[in-house]
């Protein structure tokens, strides 16, 4: 494989191009949506958050922004955009709406819809201290390379589950988050 750099260009043509396709039916009914920041740059980068460790549920591990959808959302859409300005001050109108991957089911319960936005550079992030710990970028052609994930299969009551494990500098890049990534990677046909 020829290793070559991921424009921003080459990402938008390959996801709007290639459209996504439901792989497997969801049984979560609650509904989410997470924002997929990719950062509009010669080498794009992808925006990641890590949780506070003061949170109930999921604490300190890296996410996209999002959350629960809520009864003032019109949409999805809505409600990844307004979590993200929640959580780190991503402002919903600088945000380019390329499209949504299919819905993955959390095991919190959530069905989640992950929207692909691309931002401008110069935003200034400023975390809500209560939900975000820290705030990084991940090279976008790095993030997408499925060499770096790592299967684990675990068992549950109800079944096998496969998660996905990855590092990232300090940042241990797992379960949903990582599947999503992973996914928008095979979306377009991404495999260096």
């Amino acid at each position: 494989m020829t290793d070559y750099p991921l424009t921003l260009d080459s990402f938008l043509s390959r996801f709007l191009l290639l459209r996504p396709q439901p792989r497997k039916i969801t049984a979560n009914q609650r509904q989410a949506a997470v924002l997929i920041p990719v950062v509009r740059r010669a080498q794009p980068g992808l925006l990641l958050t890590q949780r506070s460790a003061r949170l109930r549920k999921h604490a300190g591990q890296v996410a996209f922004p999002g959350g629960a959808m809520d009864s003032s959302d019109t949409s999805l859409i809505a409600a990844a955009l307004r979590e993200a300005h929640e959580e780190v001050a991503i402002p919903p109108e600088c945000v380019e709406v390329v499209g949504i991957l299919p819905p993955v089911d959390s095991v919190s319960g959530f069905r989640v819809t992950p929207v692909v936005g691309i931002i401008p550079p110069d935003i200034v992030y400023r975390p809500c201290e209560d939900e975000v710990a820290s705030v990084f970028e991940m090279p976008l052609q790095e993030a997408l390379r499925l060499g770096r994930y790592h299967p684990l299969d675990i068992k549950r009551l109800d079944g096998e589950r496969r998660v996905w494990l990855s590092w990232y500098q300090q940042y241990f890049v797992w379960g949903m988050t990582a599947g999503i990534i992973r996914e928008l990677a095979l979306q377009i046909g991404y495999r260096y």
